[in-house]
């Protein structure tokens, strides 16, 4: 699949926090992109790294990945 049919749907300077959103995201059989140069599925740019799945799956998966950061952002 190419770039272009994936969509970011969460960018973050923590790469702890983007494994454990990854896995989920894999769990909840989501299929975020595998390959970026930080080791995390994505991309990287100036705000961390993100996190892109299929833009099929962006809505849904955002929906996700949104309330786990949140979740983990209150601890």
């Amino acid at each position: 699949m190419a770039n272009d049919s994936f969509e970011t749907i969460l960018t973050h300077h923590d790469p702890d926090i983007l494994r454990v959103i990854v896995v989920a995201l894999k769990a909840h059989g989501f299929h975020p992109h595998e390959g970026g140069s930080s080791g995390l599925p994505g991309l990287t740019t100036p705000n961390g790294a993100g996190i892109m799945v299929p833009k099929d799956e962006a809505g849904d998966a955002k929906l996700l990945a949104g309330a786990l950061l949140e979740e983990m952002s209150n601890q």
